[in-house]
């Protein structure tokens, strides 16, 4: 996958950090962000456009957003802070509502009128029903299982398997390939965002420039050894050990190590970009981390 390709793009701009700027966030577009209030929590959330990334790509690049809620609400295991974030307006809208309905109610109570008093002991009833419909996720289960009921098992056709697809590797450890896919795709998408901050932070030509972006070199040849070399064992082990797969797992977390590396980059730039404050003391610091992570990881 390119970086240029529509997908690439919406990731990077899922994953970079925000700016904030006279108390306003923007995305790395410049698109102003909506705040998202609950009861719980106040922040600023990137939401993914339509059509570009499937459900599982929002799930791990927006995870906190509004649409990686209801994703995990209709698969049927999301929590009360995902019902919350769906329906972030509702504890506003109920409690105006039960404000209204109290005034209503207290001369009604007053003048004893055994209908109105109904009335209102089902008006208060309602609300309570229906948060008790939404919490208990009884519309995602029944969407799950009439899907999963709904949808004719598919018949596998027998496929010949030839000796060129032998030597693809075993199928018992194909499943690492999804995760290594995804990780590179994330490393090309931070890297390029890195590199970004890099040059508007401390614009060429500077010694700590050359440090920097010597690093991410670093970093980026060592990331393709760690990416190659797992892809490597999968094509060409030949039987399905635990230490096949302690040696594939090892390469996956020094992948995510230095994406991890990174990242804690990108959000140091990022305040330090932001902030009035001139000194790069906490950014150094990044740096020096930085190159004892590829020392580390030369080790694998």
């Amino acid at each position: 996958m390119s970086i240029g390709t529509p997908k690439s793009k919406e990731i990077k701009r899922l994953t970079t950090p925000l700016t904030i700027k006279d108390f306003k966030a923007y995305d790395s577009e410049g698109n102003l962000l909506k705040c998202s209030e609950t009861l719980s929590d106040v922040r600023f959330i990137v939401e993914p456009k339509q059509n570009i990334l499937n459900d599982n790509e929002i799930l791990q690049y927006a995870p906190e957003s509004k649409s990686a809620s209801q994703i995990r609400l209709k698969r049927g295991f999301g929590g009360i802070k995902d019902v919350l974030l769906v329906h972030e307006s509702l504890p506003w809208i109920l409690g105006l509502y039960y404000v209204v309905l109290i005034s209503i109610a207290i001369p009604i109570t007053y003048s004893k009128n055994i209908f109105g008093m109904f009335l209102i002991l089902v008006l208060i009833i309602l609300p309570l029903l229906y948060l008790f419909y939404i919490f208990t996720h009884t519309k995602y289960a029944k969407y799950t299982v009439k899907k999963q009921v709904e949808e004719p098992k598919k018949v596998e056709t027998p496929v010949q398997v030839t000796a060129a697809d032998e030597s693809a590797g075993l199928e018992s450890l194909k499943r690492y390939e999804k995760e290594i896919s995804n990780l590179n795709v994330l490393f090309n998408v931070r890297e390029e965002v890195v590199r970004e901050l890099i040059e508007k932070r401390f614009e060429p030509p500077q010694i700590t420039y050359d440090k920097f972006i010597s690093s991410i070199d670093h970093c980026h040849k060592l990331f393709y050894v760690q990416s190659d070399a797992a892809q490597n064992i999968i094509n060409l082990a030949a039987e399905d050990t635990p230490r096949v797969q302690e040696e594939i797992k090892g390469k996956i977390d020094a992948m995510k190590k230095i994406i991890n590396q990174i990242e804690d980059l990108t959000n140091e730039l990022v305040i330090n970009i932001s902030s009035s404050n001139e000194s790069t003391d906490e950014v150094k610091n990044l740096l020096d981390d930085m190159e004892d992570l590829i020392e580390s990881v030369k080790d694998y």
